[in-house]
């Protein structure tokens, strides 16, 4: 792989990832980024660990290939089934000179910081939510700030933003109704983390049913602000990166369909190759 091409790594079981690579390329113009979308394979939310796990390990395989040294899990069910696997099982043995970093660590430190009663809200997939990631992470990264981490499950989100109905009345019946059911279930929550990249673009609908004192936190800003301080840290990882400011697309999907969808995600048109994994 010659030198000048080794992009940034990007990946998600679908769409949602691309919210994430619009923040990272807002963060680091320069970079060369690739994103794999396994659309034809979507959604992971429901699948099982192994399953998961199996089938990003395949993708991350394939970035490598096309000389990412830097892959971001830019979705919440593969940084909860799989990340921890493909760290500490696959990296040492097939490019212990790479990296992996998923989308939940970033969330947790800040919310970690920023929580004033240490009660805290997650709305995800239900594959994120059964995985415990969000409790356990926050648990294990909050040195005790937080004292109580209550999850709902919103399995009907992400497919109205695929399907582009987000300022529908069904819509909103869908975001209303979890929302209610998470701050019944806890209504002293301070803090509300996104976990789902898809969930970004609902966030004027989720505004409105959240109260005002809450925080909303967005996995975009959170990622990109940390791939650069990563890379500030890491400058063996940085100097793997190229800088031609480039972004190429892959999709296990249609390209031409990946491609209109993608625009409600980016807000541009894109051109993306499909492949296989």
């Amino acid at each position: 792989m010659a030198l000048n091409n080794q992009p940034i790594g990007v990946f998600d079981s679908g769409y949602g990832g691309l919210t994430v690579l619009k923040e990272l390329m807002k963060t680091l113009p320069e970079y060369d980024f690739l994103y794999l979308g396994d659309n034809a394979r979507t959604p992971y939310g429901t699948r099982s660990f192994d399953v998961v796990y199996e089938y990003t390990l395949e993708a991350v395989k394939r970035l490598f290939d096309e000389g990412c040294h830097l892959v971001i899990l830019a979705c919440n069910t593969a940084s909860a089934k799989a990340l921890r696997s493909i760290q500490q099982r696959d990296l040492p043995h097939i490019a212990p000179n790479r990296r992996v970093l998923g989308v939940i660590r970033p969330s947790v430190e800040m919310v970690a910081e920023s929580t004033q009663n240490g009660h805290v809200g997650v709305v995800a997939t239900s594959g994120t939510v059964a995985s415990e990631s969000y409790p356990i992470e926050l648990e294990k990264w909050s040195s005790g700030r937080v004292k109580q981490t209550t999850q709902e499950a919103c399995p009907m989100w992400v497919p109205i933003v695929e399907n582009n109905v987000i300022d529908t009345l069904g819509a909103d019946y869908f975001i209303q109704t979890n929302l209610n059911a998470l701050f019944q279930k806890d209504p002293d929550i301070d803090s509300l983390i996104l976990g789902c990249t898809h969930y970004p673009l609902l966030r004027d609908s989720i505004k409105k049913y959240v109260p005002k004192q809450v925080r909303i936190i967005e996995q975009g800003e959170l990622v990109a602000a940390k791939t650069l301080d990563y890379l500030e840290r890491h400058p063996e990882i940085d100097q793997n990166c190229s800088k031609n400011a480039t972004h190429r697309f892959l999709t296990t999907e249609d390209a031409a369909f990946f491609d209109e969808r993608a625009k409600h995600f980016l807000g541009y048109p894109i051109e993306s190759v499909k492949i296989e994994l």
